[in-house]
Parts: C-alpha cells; sequence; structure tokens
C-alpha cells in the first residue's frame, strides 16, 4: 500500500484566542520554517482565525485544515476539520456528535487535567482520538495518564503543542500517515480531509518533546489573567472553577 506522511501540530493558537496574542501569518510562516506540513489553529470558542488560517496555508506550502478548541460542559475538545464552530456549553456526547456531522473530528485534549478545563475520565465515552501528549504540562504524568488511557479503551493518539507563543509552536506534533491508494492518487493532492481521515482511522505517531518549564509557566501566568477577564464578561456559568495544583498541569 503507497502513502506518504504528513507533519501537524493540532492544537495551536493564535490572536483569535482570549489567550494567545499571535497572528496566523506569522504561525504559518513560522511552521513552515520549522518544516512542519500543516498546523491546525484552534482557537478558544472562535474559528475565524483558522478559517483564515487554513485559506492562507497553501501560500506557505502548508495544508490548510480548520478549527477550534470547543469548550463543552463536561470540558475542552478539539474539532478538526470542521468550518463551522459547535455550540459551546453543550454536554461533550452531543458536541462530539456535531463535530462528525460537520465532517470533523473529535480529539479530547490534556483529558483529566481539570486546571485546564481537561474532560473527567468519568465523562470521557467517546471521541474520535485522544491528545495522548501535549508539551505543555509541567511534567510526564499526565501525558502518561492520557497515553495509557487511550491505549485500554483503544483510540488514536496524536500530540500537540497547546503553542499560544510562537517559540512553543510545533514543540510536540503528529506524524499522520496518509494512504494513496484512496482518495488520493498523488501526495501534491493530500489535503485537509485526507489528514482527518487518516487521524480518524489512527494513523498517527506522536513526535516532539514538553516545553521548557519556564516557557510553559510563563504561558500560563499570562493566560491565566486573560482567562479571568474573558470569563468575567463572557458569561460562561457551565465552566467550573478548577484547581489550580501544579499536579494538575
Amino acid at each position: 500500500m503507497d502513502g506518504t506522511t504528513v507533519t501537524i501540530d493540532p492544537h495551536v493558537h493564535s490572536e483569535g484566542s482570549y489567550d494567545g496574542r499571535e497572528p496566523v501569518e506569522l504561525l504559518l510562516e513560522h511552521a513552515a520554517d520549522i518544516d512542519l506540513d500543516g498546523v491546525v489553529v484552534t482557537d478558544h470558542d472562535a474559528i475565524e482565525e483558522s478559517r483564515r488560517a487554513a485559506e492562507l496555508a497553501p501560500e506557505y506550502g502548508l495544508l490548510g485544515i480548520p478549527g477550534v478548541e470547543v469548550s463543552t460542559a463536561h470540558g475542552h475538545l478539539l474539532a478538526i476539520g470542521i468550518e463551522t464552530r459547535p455550540q459551546r456549553g453543550r454536554p461533550l456526547e452531543a458536541t462530539v456528535e456535531r463535530v462528525r456531522e460537520l465532517g470533523g473530528v473529535a480529539i479530547v485534549p490534556h483529558p483529566f487535567q481539570r486546571s485546564r478545563h481537561g474532560v473527567k475520565r468519568r465523562n470521557l465515552t467517546d471521541c474520535d482520538a485522544i491528545e495522548a501528549y501535549n508539551s505543555m504540562v509541567f511534567t510526564g504524568y499526565r501525558n502518561r495518564r492520557a497515553k495509557t488511557f487511550a491505549t485500554a479503551e483503544r483510540y488514536p493518539v496524536v500530540g500537540g503543542s497547546d503553542a499560544h507563543f510562537l517559540p512553543n509552536l510545533g514543540r510536540a506534533h503528529t506524524d499522520i500517515r496518509i494512504d494513496l491508494d484512496g482518495a488520493s492518487l498523488d501526495a501534491n493532492a493530500i489535503d485537509g480531509g485526507d489528514v482527518v481521515e487518516a487521524i480518524r482511522e489512527g494513523h498517527t505517531e506522536i513526535r516532539g518533546k514538553r516545553t521548557p518549564i519556564h516557557r510553559s509557566a510563563r504561558q500560563y501566568a499570562k493566560g491565566a489573567v486573560r482567562k479571568g477577564t474573558y470569563l468575567a464578561t463572557s458569561h460562561m456559568p457551565f465552566l467550573p472553577t478548577l484547581p489550580t495544583s501544579m499536579r494538575d498541569m
């Protein structure tokens, strides 16, 4: 079976996120510079900049794949390969189903990390993949737990940087194998739909490493201030008050 592998960072934030700051043009330029094949801009409950990034991506030699990080009633969910943002605040299961209806893949990021609105294990009953490696964790415990869960439940796995600042982009990423005997007969014809399908089928391999602690701490500190302002003005009662213990990072 013929195929090719593309390298994607599926969890990146732009200035479209309340806690991000980078314009998508800069993210795309940097992704090309570090030899990624694409990034998915997954801003918090906002998809406009991600759609724009997907449109601009070919100008940088990258695959264009839109997405969003949705705040569900049970925690965050990455919706990759969709053009429309699912309604926030709905149950996880209903949001997963909506993502599938929109033609995307539903990935649970940083599961079980309640300080980061990760989905609790008892609520994680269905999804398409698990983010089993998030480069922003302070220790490897949470990633190991996520990988163990994904393996036991036979979920596909991805790795992502969860970058909110440019230097962190690509620290963790995912190699995705695309079979070329299906819809894409030519490696040059691969598109975001092929990537979504390959993730769903589990043709993935995690790459990269954790972001240095001083960078992670800086991102968390700056993000916490912006998050507080956002939550105070956005009327989102479904997001619980979460612990800030380092062990949950």
